[in-house]
C-alpha cells in the first residue's frame, strides 16, 4: 500500500490535467473542441474517476491501519524560515478526498444531461474539473499556507462557475456578491494566519496549537491576542461556510447552473470552511473564547438559515438557506467539542444535500419543458405541484433526502445531527435548545417544498398563477393557496403569459441525470449506520488530534442506553411535528398558511426579506461605499487635481514670464546684471 501513498499527489493533479487540456483546446481550437464536446466530457469524468479510485484505495489503507503519510519538499528558505510544500494523507484527508471526489463524478455525469444544449457545455466541464481540483488540493495541504494559496483557488472558481452565464445581470452580480463577500472573510484569514505565525513561528497544525497553548500558559502571549487571532482564522470558514454575518452570498450563487450549486453547497465550496475548523482544531480547542464564539455563530446561523427557508418560494433558494442552516449545525458542533459529530454531519449531509439539489436541477429540468426556460417561472414551486406522477424517480429520491434532513431514523441525517444535539446538550442545554428547534423548523420547511412541488394538483399550465409570478411587483409576496379561484381571475392583467414551452406535461430527466440521483440514495440513507451509539465505527476513525484512540474506544464504550434515547425520541418528536405542520397546511390544506403570515406579519414579512440583511447590507455597505467613494473623488478632484493643476498655471505663467527675459542678448543680461549690483549698494550703502 506504501506505493498508493507515493503518487497520492496524482489525486488533485488528474483533475487539474482534464482542466487544463480542455481550456487548452478551448483557446488554440475552439470550434473542434466544442464539436468534441462528448469527448470532452468523458475525459473530464474519467480523470475525476481514476481520482475517485485512488481516494478509495487510501481510505481504505487508513481503515486498515496505516500511520499518516507526508511528503513535503522544501519550496523558499530566508535564514531560518524554510516553508515546505507537498501532501499529507491521515483519516481526515482520506474522508475528504472520498466525499470529494464521489459527489464530483456524480455531478459530473448529471451535468452532461442537464447543460446538454448548453452552448459552454465544454467550458462548465472545465470549470468543474478545476473547482474538483483546487479542493482536492486543499483537502491533501500540510500546512496553513499551502491551504491558503488552495483557498483562493476554490474561491475563483466559484466566481466563475456562479457567474457562469454571465450575460445574465443576475448571476454576473451573484458572482461579484460571493468574490467580494468571500474576501473579506479570507481577509480576516489572512490576518489570523500571519498573527499566528509571528506567535509560534510555524504554520503546522499540531505545531501552532502547542505552542500558542504554552505561550499563553506560560504568559508570554496575552489570551486576548490569541483569542484575536483565532477569531481571524475562524473568519476564512465564516465566509466559505456562509455563517452570519458573511452568509448573504450563498443563496445568490443559486443563479449559476444547478450542478455547481449541488458542488459547492454538498462537497466542495462550503465543505472548506468546515474542513479547515477541523484541520485548526489543535489551535481553536487551546482557546476556550474562540470556541465559544464558534458555537454561538453556528447556533445562531443554523436558526437563522431554517427561519428564512420556511417562506422561500425558489426551490433552490430554499435549499440554500437549508445548507446555511445545516453548515451552522457543523460550525455549532465544532464549537461545543464534538469534532466527530461535526465531521460525521460533514459527510451524511454532503450526499443527501447533493442528491435534493441535483433533484431540484431535475424538476426545474422538467419544468422548462413546460414554462420555458424563464428561472422566475421554472424554479418557483408555487407553478409546480403533483409532479411526482410525472417524475417518480426524482419524487423519490427528493422525498428520502427530506427524511434523511429531517432527522427520521433511520435515514443517514438522524445519527449525525442527534450527535451533534447530545454534544451541545452535555456543554449548553441553550445551544441544545436552538439546535433542536431548528430541527423541527427542518423538518417543516423540506416537507413543505416536497409537498409544494410533488404533490397536489400540477399548476404549471395555470395562466393566473403564471401572470403573477412574472410580475415582480407581487411575485414575492403571492401566495396561490390564499386566493380563491375568483380573486385569481380579477387579478389579471392585459399581458398574456408566453412560456414558450412545448409541452403540456412535465417529463422525467433523462439518464444521466436520475442515475447520480439514485446513487446518491443509497449513501443517503445508510452512511449514517456506520456512526450510530452502537457501534461508532466514524468515531474510531476520525477523532481530535488531541485524543488517542484508547480515549476513543473508551467514550465510546460508555454508551448511555437511557440518555440516547431520551435525546433522539425528543429530536425526532420535533422532526414529526414539523412534518405535520407541513402535511396540514401544504397536503391536507386543513392550516391557511396565509392566515398564519397574516396573523404574524411581522414575523413573515422578517422571514420573506431574509431578515433584512440584504437590504442592511445594500444600505451601509453598498451605497455608503458610493458615498465615501463621491467624497474621495471629490478630494481627488478638488484637492489633489487642484494642486497638481495649480502647479501647471504656476509654471507656464512663471515661463511666460520668463520668456521675455530670457532672451539671449548679452546686452540685457549685462544690464540686469548692473541693476542687480546697483540695488545691493544702494540697500547696503543705506543701511
Amino acid at each position: 500500500m506504501e506505493v498508493i501513498y507515493q503518487y497520492a499527489w496524482l489525486i488533485p493533479v488528474l483533475p487539474l490535467l482534464g482542466a487544463m487540456l480542455v481550456g487548452l483546446g478551448l483557446i488554440s481550437f475552439n470550434q473542434v473542441t466544442n464539436r468534441l464536446r462528448q469527448l470532452n466530457a468523458v475525459l473530464i469524468i474519467s480523470l475525476m474517476a481514476a481520482a475517485m479510485g485512488l481516494s478509495f484505495s487510501l481510505l481504505w489503507s487508513q481503515i486498515q491501519g496505516h500511520p499518516t503519510y507526508t511528503r513535503t519538499l522544501e519550496w523558499a528558505a530566508a535564514g531560518s524560515f524554510h516553508l515546505n510544500m507537498g501532501y499529507t494523507v491521515d483519516h481526515l484527508t482520506a474522508v475528504m478526498l472520498a466525499i470529494v471526489t464521489s459527489v464530483a463524478v456524480l455531478v459530473m455525469v448529471y451535468t452532461d444531461g442537464y447543460m446538454a444544449h448548453d452552448p459552454g457545455y465544454v467550458r462548465f466541464y472545465a470549470y468543474l474539473s478545476l473547482f474538483g481540483s483546487s479542493m482536492l488540493g486543499l483537502v491533501v495541504s500540510p500546512n496553513l499556507v499551502q491551504i491558503y494559496i488552495f483557498w483562493e483557488l476554490v474561491g475563483m472558481c466559484s466566481y466563475l462557475l456562479v457567474g457562469f452565464w454571465y450575460d445574465r445581470k443576475l448571476a454576473a452580480d451573484a458572482a461579484q456578491k460571493a468574490f467580494v463577500t468571500n474576501r473579506v472573510g479570507d481577509f480576516g484569514l489572512l490576518l489570523g494566519i500571519l498573527g499566528l505565525f509571528w506567535a509560534t513561528g510555524s504554520f503546522e497544525f499540531e505545531v501552532m496549537g502547542d505552542r500558542l497553548a504554552e505561550l499563553v500558559q506560560t504568559g508570554s502571549l496575552s489570551n486576548a491576542l490569541a483569542i484575536l487571532f483565532a477569531i481571524l482564522v475562524f473568519l476564512g470558514p465564516v465566509a466559505k461556510s456562509a455563517q452570519f454575518p458573511l452568509h448573504v452570498w450563498l443563496p445568490d450563487a443559486m443563479e449559476g447552473p444547478t450542478p455547481i450549486s449541488a458542488l459547492i453547497h454538498a462537497a466542495t465550496m462550503v465543505a472548506a470552511g468546515v474542513f479547515l475548523i477541523a484541520r485548526m482544531y489543535p489551535v481553536f480547542e487551546n482557546v476556550p473564547a474562540a470556541m465559544t464564539v464558534i458555537s454561538y455563530v453556528g447556533a445562531f446561523t443554523a436558526f437563522m438559515g431554517a427561519t428564512i427557508a420556511v417562506t422561500q418560494n425558489d426551490i433552490k433558494k430554499g435549499l440554500a438557506y437549508s445548507t446555511i442552516s445545516q453548515l451552522g449545525y457543523m460550525v455549532l458542533a465544532m464549537g461545543v467539542g464534538a469534532y466527530t459529530a461535526g465531521f460525521f454531519h460533514l459527510m451524511t449531509h454532503a450526499y443527501f444535500k447533493a442528491m435534493l439539489f441535483l433533484g431540484s436541477g431535475s424538476v426545474i429540468h422538467g419544468m422548462e419543458g413546460v414554462v420555458g426556460h424563464d428561472p422566475v417561472v421554472a424554479q418557483d414551486m408555487r407553478a409546480m405541484g403533483g409532479l411526482r406522477k410525472y417524475m417518480p424517480v426524482t419524487a423519490i429520491t427528493f422525498l428520502i433526502g427530506c427524511l434523511a434532513i429531517s432527522g427520521i431514523p433511520p435515514f443517514a441525517g438522524f445519527w449525525s445531527k442527534d450527535e451533534i444535539l447530545g454534544s451541545a446538550f452535555a456543554v449548553n442545554p441553550f445551544l441544545w435548545f436552538v439546535g433542536w428547534l431548528t430541527a423541527g423548523l427542518t423538518a417543516f420547511y423540506m416537507f413543505r417544498m416536497y409537498f409544494m412541488t410533488f404533490e397536489g394538483k400540477f399548476k404549471g399550465k395555470d395562466e393566473s398563477i403564471l401572470q403573477q409570478l412574472t410580475k415582480p411587483a407581487v411575485a414575492a409576496n403571492f401566495d396561490p393557496g390564499a386566493m380563491k379561484q375568483g380573486e385569481l381571475a380579477e387579478t389579471h392583467d392585459d399581458h398574456s403569459h408566453d412560456s414558450h414551452g412545448h409541452s403540456d406535461t412535465p417529463h422525467e430527466s433523462p439518464w444521466t441525470m436520475t442515475l447520480p440521483l439514485a446513487v446518491l440514495a443509497i449513501p443517503s440513507m445508510l452512511i449514517g449506520l456506520v456512526g450510530t451509539p452502537y457501534a461508532n465505527y466514524f468515531e474510531e476513525f476520525i477523532y481530535p488530534p488531541s485524543e488517542t484512540l484508547a480515549e476513543v474506544m473508551e467514550k465510546t464504550a460508555e454508551f448511555d442506553a437511557t440518555e440516547f434515547y431520551t435525546m433522539a425520541g425528543l429530536s425526532v418528536a420535533i422532526a414529526v411535528v414539523g412534518i405535520i405542520l407541513a402535511v396540514l397546511m401544504y397536503r391536507v390544506k386543513k392550516i391557511d398558511p396565509a392566515a398564519i403570515a397574516a396573523k404574524f406579519p411581522t414575523l413573515y414579512k422578517l422571514s420573506l426579506n431574509k431578515w433584512y440583511f440584504d437590504d442592511i447590507y445594500h444600505s451601509v455597505f453598498v451605497l455608503g461605499l458610493r458615498r465615501l467613494a463621491r467624497q474621495v473623488l471629490e478630494v481627488d478632484f478638488r484637492v489633489v487635481d487642484g494642486a497638481v493643476n495649480l502647479t501647471g498655471i504656476f509654471t507656464l505663467f512663471s515661463g511666460e514670464s520668463l520668456k521675455y527675459i530670457e532672451t539671449g542678448r548679452a546686452q540685457l543680461y549685462a544690464l540686469i546684471i548692473f541693476g542687480a549690483v546697483l540695488g545691493l549698494v544702494i540697500v547696503f550703502g543705506v543701511t
